[in-house]
């Protein structure tokens, strides 16, 4: 029988997901499913089963890529606060320095300009303030 989006595939992928999510977002990546269980519990499963039981699973690019690439993304977006929470501290999960992030967000400014930098660096600055990293220390 094949696999329909109610049968086992589709356990199995947020199985998968969760999973991964534990790993990269840990307790932050988990409020952000809860908080939409009672809003879009669909959206909740396909954050989880699809973005990262099937993509942040992928193989190719080890978690930390991943998470330069979605900062640089989220950065560049604007707007982007809340999700930028939760990757900055992902990001320190999967063995990002504070250095490194710090970096990469002056990196943005070139593409995306400095005031979504800014708010991307700000909002690093709180991360680290409550995990204890501050003073950032940078060439």
């Amino acid at each position: 029988m094949s696999s329909t989006p109610t049968d086992g595939g589709r356990r199995e992928r947020f199985d998968r997901g969760m999973e991964t999510l534990g790993r990269v977002d840990g307790e932050a990546g988990r409020r952000v499913i809860d908080a939409l269980g009672d809003v879009s519990p669909e959206l909740a499963h396909q954050i989880v089963a699809w973005g990262f039981g099937e993509i942040y699973s992928r193989p190719a690019l080890p978690p930390r890529d991943r998470q330069l690439v979605t900062l640089g993304i989220l950065t560049s977006l604007g707007g982007c606060e809340a999700q930028l929470d939760v990757h900055i501290n992902a990001a320190l999960n999967v063995g990002l320095t504070p250095e490194e992030i710090v970096e990469a967000l002056l990196h943005a400014a070139g593409y995306c300009g400095f005031p979504r930098a800014l708010n991307a660096t700000f909002v690093a600055k709180k991360v680290f303030g409550e995990r204890g990293l501050l003073p950032v220390r940078q060439e």
